[in-house]
C-alpha cells in the first residue's frame, strides 16, 4: 500500500499544478475578452463615475499579476463576484444550478456503468454470436451519434409521437424541502413517493441521452478487453481445473478488463459536464450547464469564468479518482507511476 500512498500523494500534486495553470489561464481569458468588463457588468448608461468606482472596487485599475491575485484569493473563499444575469453572487448561483447538474451526471453516470459493463460482458461470453452482433453494431451508433442528437430523438419520441415523459423542467408537482440539493435524494427524504417518481420521470430523457455513447464506449472496450484476456493462460487452466464459466469471466477475467473500462467510463463521467450543456437546453433543466449558456449569450463574465472553473475542478477531480482506482484495480500502473 505504500506504493499506492506515493502514486496518490504525485497524482494529487499534479493535480494541483494543473488547477493551478487553468485558473491563470481562466483569468487571462477573461481579461482579453473585448468589452471593457465595468460596462459589460453595469451597462452602457452606467456614469462614468459609477465605471470608475466599479474598476476600483473590483481591482480592474491594478496590473494584471495584482488583479489575479485578487481574483485568485477571492475564488479560494468561494467569491466569484456577481452576476449580471441574475443579479445575485455567482456563488449562490452556483449552490442553487450544480446540484441539479451533478444529479443529471450521477444518474447518467450509473446508466452507463450498469448498461456499458453488462453489455461488454455479455457480448464477450458468446463472440460472434446474436448479441455480440447487436451490441457491437449498436455500439458503433451509440458512439457516432452525439448526445444532443439523442436528446432530441427522446423528445420527439417520447414526448410528442408517444407521450409516456415529460418534455421540460426538473420536477411537474411541488418542489419538496431541499436537504441535498439532489432532487431525488430530497423526495425520498420527504418521504414523497408521487414526487420522487415524477422527479424520475424527469430526468430519465436527459439521463439518458447523456449516457448512450458512454454506454457503447464501455461496452466496446469491456468486449475487447475481456476477449483478449480470455485469450491467457492463467484462464485457460482455470477452465481446465473444472472452475465454472460463470465464475471464471466474473473473477478471473472481468477484474483485470475493467480498469481500460473505468478509465474510459470516468472520462465520459468528467466530459457530460460539457455535453450536458446542449441536453439542459433542450430539455429546459435547470442545471449549471444552462445556466453556463445563458451567461455566454448575456456576456456574464463572472458566471463565465466560475462555470469553467468549476468544470475544470470537476474534471480534475473525476481523473484523480478513476487514476487511484485504475492503480488500485491494477497493481502494475501504481509502481510505474511511484517510480517515476
Amino acid at each position: 500500500m505504500k506504493d499506492l500512498s506515493i502514486f496518490i500523494l504525485k497524482r494529487l500534486g499534479w493535480s494541483l499544478f494543473v488547477l493551478a495553470g487553468l485558473s491563470v489561464l481562466i483569468f487571462l481569458v477573461a481579461r482579453i475578452i473585448p468589452g471593457d468588463p465595468a460596462v459589460m457588468a453595469l451597462g452602457t448608461r452606467a456614469t462614468a463615475e459609477a465605471l470608475e468606482q466599479y474598476r476600483i472596487v473590483n481591482h480592474l485599475n491594478k496590473p494584471l499579476p495584482v488583479q489575479y491575485f485578487y481574483w485568485l484569493k477571492g475564488a479560494v473563499f468561494g467569491d466569484f463576484g456577481h452576476s449580471t444575469q441574475t443579479r445575485r453572487p455567482v456563488t449562490d448561483d452556483i449552490k442553487d444550478f450544480l446540484p441539479t447538474t451533478l444529479e443529471l451526471i450521477f444518474f447518467a453516470a450509473l446508466l452507463e456503468i450498469l448498461g456499458g459493463i453488462l453489455l461488454g460482458v455479455l457480448s464477450a461470453k458468446k463472440p460472434g454470436g446474436a448479441l455480440d452482433n447487436i451490441v457491437r453494431v449498436c455500439s458503433y451508433l451509440g458512439i457516432a451519434t452525439p448526445s444532443f442528437v439523442w436528446a432530441i430523438l427522446f423528445l420527439l419520441l417520447f414526448a410528442y409521437i408517444w407521450p409516456i415523459l415529460p418534455a421540460i423542467g426538473r420536477i411537474s408537482l411541488p418542489m419538496p424541502p431541499s436537504v441535498t440539493g439532489f432532487l431525488l435524494i430530497d423526495t425520498l427524504i420527504a418521504g414523497n413517493i408521487a414526487a420522487f417518481w415524477d422527479s424520475l420521470k424527469h430526468i430519465f430523457m436527459p439521463g439518458t441521452a447523456l449516457a448512450l455513447t458512454g454506454i457503447a464506449q464501455a461496452a466496446r472496450i469491456t468486449r475487447t478487453s475481456m476477449l483478449e484476456n480470455m485469450g491467457k493462460d492463467y484462464v485457460s487452466s482455470a477452465v481446465a481445473s473444472g472452475i465454472p464459466m460463470r465464475r471464471v469471466l466474473m473473477r478471473y477475467v472481468l477484474r483485470p478488463s475493467a480498469t481500460p473500462t473505468v478509465s474510459i467510463i470516468a472520462l465520459d463521467i468528467a466530459a457530460m459536464l460539457g455535453n450536458a450543456f446542449l441536453v439542459e437546453v433542450i430539455f429546459n433543466y435547470p442545471g449549471i450547464s444552462r445556466y453556463g449558456i445563458k451567461a455566454i449569450l448575456n456576456k456574464d463574465l463572472n458566471a463565465i469564468v466560475a462555470v469553467v472553473l468549476v468544470i475544470g475542478v470537476t474534471f480534475l477531480i473525476v481523473n484523480l479518482l478513476v487514476d487511484i482506482i485504475a492503480a488500485y484495480l491494477d497493481p502494475r500502473i501504481r509502481l510505474q507511476g511511484g517510480h517515476t
